[in-house]
């Protein structure tokens, strides 16, 4: 729920994966979350004191959280278990179908939103799709690391996965950040696996035994990612975004040019 400039970051996530064609929205969610649910709940009393007040544009805001045609669907992790295991939670929901997975914290900044470019490459190869990005050498400890063999472009085919390796033991410098289109055969994989690092069920376990059945494909997105779980990739996002807003962009600009002279005449 922190904000980037005026909108929290659960916000982003669900705007990008409508624009991605998703009219379906999961969110799994643990202990002490509610404010999640209550971003997303329609609050027809605001709604009519905006529409008598004649505030047509914040009245448009709060229409827009979710269009109509979208439904948001809310499940309780009952533990934290793991990214796999919230994965696995959402299998009453997405059933036999293929679908994203979204970390919010990682926020990316796009002319083609990250997970349509994933539905674009799942498209042409037809398997689960993992967005990745080349980290530098000594940050493989952060993600999950892929070694891949390329095949199209920006497509490439997973030959192995590891999660978190130290930079000596890394298959490659190349990251799976928070986007993935997968198929439904990850969640056999996932009930299996049983815990992992950590003692959590962990997704990348589950993607690497799915490779030994069906391929699993690794794609470079375009666009900037911002790391907004870490202070430092949050500050980026808010100035980034702060500069690109359509309102105050301007005269945030202004401001940091302001501040820049004042600190380079101290």
């Amino acid at each position: 729920m922190l904000p980037i400039v005026d909108k929290p970051l659960i916000q982003y996530a669900a705007e990008e994966a409508l624009a991605a064609g998703a009219e379906k929205l999961v969110f799994i969610t643990g202990y002490a979350k509610r404010a999640i649910e209550d971003h997303f709940d329609p609050d027809h009393e605001l709604e009519q004191e905006l529409e008598a007040q004649g505030k047509r544009d914040l009245l448009e805001l709060v229409r827009g959280i979710v269009p109509s045609y979208a439904s948001c669907i809310f499940i309780r992790q009952p533990a934290p278990l793991g990214l796999g295991h919230a994965v696995l939670c959402s299998r009453p929901v997405v059933a036999d179908e293929p679908f994203f997975v979204h970390l919010a914290d990682d926020l990316i900044d796009a002319a083609e939103p990250c997970l349509k470019q994933l539905a674009r490459a799942f498209g042409e190869c037809g398997g689960s799709v993992l967005g990745v990005e080349t980290v530098e050498p000594d940050q493989t400890d952060k993600y999950g690391i892929v070694a891949t063999e390329p095949v199209k472009g920006r497509l490439s085919r997973v030959t192995r996965i590891v999660e978190k390796p130290k930079p000596a033991d890394a298959p490659s410098n190349l990251a799976v950040v928070g986007r993935y289109l997968l198929t439904p055969a990850i969640y056999g994989k996932l009930e299996n696996i049983g815990r992992g690092a950590g003692g959590e069920i962990q997704l990348t376990d589950g993607i690497a035994a799915l490779l030994a059945d069906v391929a699993v494909y690794a794609y470079a997105f375009e666009g900037r990612r911002y790391d907004c779980g870490s202070k430092l990739g949050y500050l980026e996002a808010t100035v980034e975004f702060g500069l690109k807003h359509a309102d105050l962009g301007e005269q945030f600009g202004q401001y940091l040019v302001k501040l820049a002279a004042e600190r380079l005449r101290r």
